[in-house]
């Protein structure tokens, strides 16, 4: 009758209104697992929980319980920060990479992977500040997992792009990924298709039960102990026994009257703040005049060429947050953006694959969270007979001893996971947030300015083209400007190497808002049209 698979023109969503609760997300099913949880009485803390486990079951293309998560949470007037991401294996060491002939740390395979902390985040958020037990909340993905579900437009596409690369793949551990993601005949499913995760499901609910004691000193810990030893992977049980999440302080800079709120490093999110900050020294009239789009990707390169010297484990950093989001070294940036484009180069400030959630009730609580496999479906190791895919956040570590990111044991990497928050004057506006690996902060970048300077609402945010960094002096921008030509040829001639017309998807990354309306007036919330996302709400 139709083909599920092909669509041949530009869908057109609409800002979405609701008084009393909202979730917004990628995939329609995990946001209707959030809503079913403020139904119930649950409030916006066990909507995010509910609907990142359910994210894990219906977009494994993405996350797993195997993952990070990073989350902010508004609660009592007041934001909080939780950083689920788990250190490298004490057993790992540059040393014994060498000695077995590794160069870079590989993508795929044991190696790799890290302590995950997704798990744990559920548990701990769920604890602090939800209403419903983890078992409530945990019930949709795992009936889900259990009786199956049709699989997304955007899921299958990226399922099959997978099994290909696992196919071609000379590390035999990614093998276990096809008993679990595939069916016998070693396909993905197709758009549309049901598909079920009995092995996930049971998991889950030994998670929900336990309060995922299960996961870090139980019967899971022992099978991932198990794995690792017997394919040459690092972690152990004692690894996972040692992990727990850590409620950080969140970091902020203020845009022009309006705070934005980031999880401090080990987290890319300084990122955006640094470029925030050097860009709230200009004045813009217009989102995509050849003059706007040269100061924010020359901003842009300043801030991510710091982020990725000098980001790692909190405890390790070499330079202070707070110097690199000074104003004097805001404006020592500031001042080597000209009319030209070039290379931008690290600073010396002066001493001093992945998925996202936003939710928000009726009772003041909103919850930014962002949850993730790395590189798609991450390792490409699942865990025989239990639906853990792992993640490969290991593989972002230097092997250079002289790198600020480099390998240690029990130590962080840079994350590229980043979820966000807006305030004003002390008052919560609302959680915001990208996915899309080193495309988040440029993201977060494009979604303040379109709010801040430029007027836009939530889903105008969210559609109008985005721009991203590639290296050195490359760009690449999404089709759908006015005058585009022209502006295209305008940057090329400052010395932008510039790839115009690109078709917009989930290389720009897909985000999701919500904002909350002037004088209690309810929500006003968005989901990208380049995810297979919604926005659920009463």
């Amino acid at each position: 009758m139709f083909n599920a698979e092909q669509y041949h023109f530009p869908s057109m969503r609409y800002c979405t209104y609701a008084g009393r609760g909202m979730v917004s997300t990628s995939q329609p099913l995990a946001a209707q697992a959030g809503l079913d949880m403020l139904k119930r009485g649950g409030n916006a803390i066990d909507a995010a929980v509910a609907a990142a486990a359910c994210l894990t079951v219906v977009e494994p293309n993405n996350n797993g319980i195997g993952s990070d998560t990073f989350a902010l949470v508004w609660s009592g007037g007041k934001l909080h920060g939780l950083n689920a991401s788990g250190p490298a294996p004490a057993a790992i060491s540059l040393e014994k990479l060498a000695e077995r002939g590794f160069k870079e740390m590989p993508a795929h395979g044991v190696v790799p992977v890290t302590v995950p902390g997704a798990p744990g985040a559920w548990a701990e958020l769920s604890r602090r500040f939800g209403r419903l037990a983890l078992t409530e909340s945990l019930a949709p993905a795992i009936g889900y997992a259990e009786d199956g579900f049709n699989v997304a437009t955007l899921a299958a596409e990226a399922w099959q792009f997978h099994v290909d690369i696992y196919a071609a793949s000379k590390v035999p551990e990614v093998r276990t990924w096809f008993e679990t993601f595939a069916d016998a005949s070693g396909k993905a499913p197709r758009a549309g298709e049901r598909f079920r995760l009995p092995h996930h499901a049971e998991t889950l609910r030994r998670i929900a039960e336990t309060g995922a004691a299960e996961f870090y000193v139980g019967m899971y810990a022992d099978r991932i102990d198990r794995f690792m030893r017997e394919h040459g992977g690092y972690l152990r049980k004692s690894d996972l026994a040692a992990f727990r999440p850590e409620w950080v302080e969140p970091i902020s800079v203020n845009y022009r009257g309006y705070d934005v709120w980031e999880i401090p490093p080990n987290g890319q999110g300084l990122v955006a703040l640094m470029a925030l900050n050097i860009l709230k020294g200009f004045e813009f009239d217009s989102p995509y005049s050849p003059e706007t789009l040269h100061k924010q990707f020359e901003a842009m390169k300043l801030a991510y060429t710091d982020g990725k010297a000098y980001i790692t484990d909190s405890r390790m950093m070499k330079v202070k947050v707070e110097d690199l989001l000074s104003d004097a070294y805001a404006e020592e940036r500031r001042r080597l953006i000209g009319s030209a484009a070039r290379e931008p180069f690290v600073g010396k400030p002066q001493k001093g694959g992945t998925v996202y959630v936003c939710t928000a009730d009726s009772e003041g609580n909103m919850v930014s969270l962002i949850q993730s496999n790395y590189m798609g479906f991450g390792s490409g190791v699942v865990i025989p007979g239990t639906g853990i895919s792992l993640q490969n956040r290991g593989h972002n570590f230097s092997l250079d001893p002289s790198h600020d990111n480099c390998l240690q044991p029990g130590k962080r990497t840079f994350h590229t996971i980043i979820p966000s928050f807006l305030t004003r004057g002390g008052e919560a506006i609302g959680p915001f947030g990208m996915v899309g690996g080193f495309m988040q902060p440029q993201g977060h970048v494009q979604m303040i300015m379109n709010t801040v300077d430029f007027g836009m609402n939530p889903q105008q945010v969210l559609d109008a083209p985005r721009w991203q960094w590639m290296e050195k002096l490359a760009f690449q921008m999404e089709s759908g400007l006015p005058e585009e030509a022209a502006i295209a040829r305008e940057l090329i001639g400052r010395g932008h190497q510039l790839t115009s017309g690109c078709r917009p998807n989930g290389n720009f990354g897909r985000g999701n808002v919500i904002w909350r309306l002037p004088n209690g007036g309810g929500f006003a919330g968005a989901s990208d049209f380049r995810s297979d996302g919604s926005v659920a709400c009463w």
